[in-house]
């Protein structure tokens, strides 16, 4: 367990300079998204800080120039709505021909069923595999421009969970995830209590399946990992149970510690370690369940996510 074995990766420490590195963070204003930020801020990489709010943004971005004394760089992205996702991307690549590290951050956790992006999607699939596969595609050629002018392999981290063990069946059951008369009856069979987290559990191993299609698609230009960042407090678990979230407050570990895999994975691992590989904390590799590595579901998985960002 991760509570009996404290970290050996510390990013203030073991993370090397980042001067020259282009970088961009999903879900950057609070959470773990806010401490990875700031981690590469004060390792001097130049940071775009992509969320949905401009006000919370705006403040996220002030108090990391107290912390850093430096700045990111804000994009307007509301994964929930395919639109803004290409919008984004656009303003992204408006500014910057290359990419260095992405990480796909951002996300939504246990939110009511009856909660859908402006797509009609499942909230939960929508924002945290759609609409970064969506943002990711888009962004593959400045990650592949990245390799052409350094050399060096470009990288993807995406943020998974543990929670992706509780997705149902063979890891996806299409029709829960488009809004509509069979989702309703899916939700209404699933229950209150474990509805939620089947499609949360759908989501974190959608991103594992997305994670590992970049990994073999793209291996001669860049490298892509999953992740759990760990039992970690902050404001994700919104939507929990009140029992849960008092449990999370006196247990859970502190929110800068939910940057260290990801930010190992980013900067310390050899790309030959992470390369469609999950990772679990503080910085190690582990295995993810066997369901994630079924390339028929993957290839199910692709084929729908294509299809749905059709035309956006």
């Amino acid at each position: 367990m991760a509570r009996m074995s404290p970290s050996n990766f510390l990013p203030e420490r073991d993370m090397p300079d980042l001067s020259g590195k282009v970088t961009l963070v999903t879900g950057g204003t609070t959470g773990i998204g806010y401490e990875t930020v700031k981690q590469l801020l004060l390792k001097n990489a130049k940071v775009y800080l992509a969320a949905r709010s401009p006000d919370k943004a705006a403040a996220a971005i002030k108090r990391l120039e107290k912390e850093t004394n430096k700045s990111a760089i804000f994009i307007q992205l509301d994964l929930a709505d395919l639109p803004s996702v290409r919008k984004a991307a656009e303003t992204f690549l408006a500014h910057e021909s290359r990419l260095d590290i992405l990480f796909n951050n951002g996300g939504v956790m246990v939110s009511p069923p009856d909660q859908l992006t402006a797509q009609n999607h499942d909230l939960q699939f929508g924002t945290n595999v759609i609409g970064h596969f969506f943002f990711t595609e888009l962004l593959i050629p400045a990650l592949t421009k990245s390799y052409e002018e350094t050399k060096v392999l470009a990288r993807i981290i995406n943020t998974s969970s543990i929670g992706h063990q509780s997705a149902p069946g063979d890891g996806i059951e299409f029709v829960s995830l488009k809004g509509g008369p069979e989702r309703d009856a899916w939700v209404k069979k699933a229950g209150s209590l474990m509805g939620p987290l089947k499609l949360y559990g759908e989501s974190k191993i959608g991103n594992i399946y997305v994670s590992n299609y970049w990994a073999q698609k793209h291996s001669n230009v860049l490298v892509s990992c999953a992740l759990h960042p760990g039992f970690i407090k902050t404001d994700l678990g919104r939507h929990m149970a009140g029992w849960f979230q008092r449990f999370a407050n006196n247990f859970a570990y502190p929110a800068p510690m939910g940057a260290y895999t990801q930010l190992w994975g980013a900067t310390i691992a050899t790309p030959e370690q992470i390369n469609g590989q999950y990772l679990v904390p503080w910085g190690k590799v582990g295995k993810a369940d066997k369901r994630a590595s079924d390339k028929k579901v993957q290839d199910e998985v692709i084929a729908y996510l294509k299809e749905q960002i059709k035309g956006f």
